[in-house]
């Protein structure tokens, strides 16, 4: 008889201590299961935040590079406007000498076609104009220069647009890639839901010791707020980034090509009333095609910044989190 209470004494307390050692190895499978799902998120949020940052200094220098074009387009508008003013009143000048060439029917100048080319060829020493003409052609001469520079000015800086946000829509469409990374978040606030269920039953059973269940705790009040954690509003404004970027890169790379379309020497060069038509319908096109880059980029700015903000904010969270491992 008292060796068989001995014995049932005996299987009751290994019974309980079994199901204590089965309890407590739950709970640290839980933990265990917890750090694997957890740590390393940290790291990624990291990457997206930085690729943000160096994708906010590209736009923006696209932003300032597509500003600088369309203000160097106006720049340039206003000049061959100048320009242009000069040219007809060099025509109407040629125009009196041609008169009074005719009057005094000795000079070669009754020979001379209206054009700024004819009038610098000429000879006009003596004649009652002359020197108002040498003024007029060292203005046009000087004006032709500042709107080439202008143009060559426009086409670079709309190069580097064009290219920044070429680099801006790459670097934000790698951001808009993180179906692992939210899958690896849902797997972590899983885990601590799992974690926190099995504490509350390691604590109403009393089978774990304080320490292991004082750190369940813990981890468990420091990662709560995984769950919370939307990764798709990050990744819409990296989309947002991303499309402002490749809008700018078209824009960019357009206005580039057409930019020196309008100032190569063949249009330059081309004075027929045609030539001159399609001269300043590229300028204007290029003026245009800057300002919408110059808009694209910024936008894509906007968005970059703003996708920092929320990167931020979530970071703050997965660090707490995983320090608590």
């Amino acid at each position: 008889m008292y060796n068989s209470k001995v014995f049932v004494f005996l299987l009751f307390f290994c019974g309980i201590n079994i199901s204590a050692f089965a309890v407590d190895a739950d709970l640290n499978n839980a933990l265990n299961n917890a750090r694997t799902a957890c740590v390393g998120i940290s790291d990624k949020m990291a990457d997206i935040k930085r690729m943000a940052g160096i994708n906010t200094a590209i736009t923006g220098v696209g932003t300032a590079s597509g500003a600088v074009a369309f203000g160097t387009g106006i720049a340039k508008a206003s000049t061959d406007r100048k320009a242009e003013q000069i040219e007809d009143d060099l025509r109407k000048l040629i125009e009196e000498l041609r008169k009074e060439a005719e009057n005094q029917d000795t000079s070669k100048l009754s020979t001379i076609s209206i054009t700024v080319d004819d009038i610098v060829k000429a000879d006009l020493s003596g004649k009652s104009n002359a020197s108002e003409l040498k003024q007029k052609q060292q203005e046009l001469e000087q004006l032709t220069d500042k709107s080439k520079t202008l143009g060559n000015v426009r086409t670079g800086t709309m190069a580097v647009a064009g290219a920044t946000n070429i680099a801006g829509a790459i670097i934000a469409g790698k951001n808009v890639q993180q179906e692992d990374l939210e899958t690896k978040i849902e797997n972590c606030a899983e885990s601590i839901k799992n974690l926190q269920a099995v504490q509350m039953q390691v604590q109403m059973d009393n089978n774990t010791d304080d320490a292991t269940l004082s750190r369940a705790k813990d981890i468990i009040s420091k990662c709560s707020m995984i769950k919370t954690i939307d990764l798709s509003s990050v990744i819409k404004k990296a989309k947002g980034a991303m499309v402002g970027s490749a809008v700018g890169a078209t824009t960019g790379v357009v206005g580039t090509i057409t930019s020196v379309l309008a100032n190569n020497k063949t249009t330059r060069d081309d004075n027929s009333e045609e030539g001159k038509k399609k001269e300043k319908n590229l300028n204007t096109a290029s003026n245009v095609l800057a300002g919408a880059t110059t808009v694209a980029s910024a936008t894509a700015t906007v968005f970059n910044a703003t996708q920092i903000s929320a990167i931020k904010n979530m970071s703050k969270i997965v660090d707490d989190c995983e320090k608590a491992f």
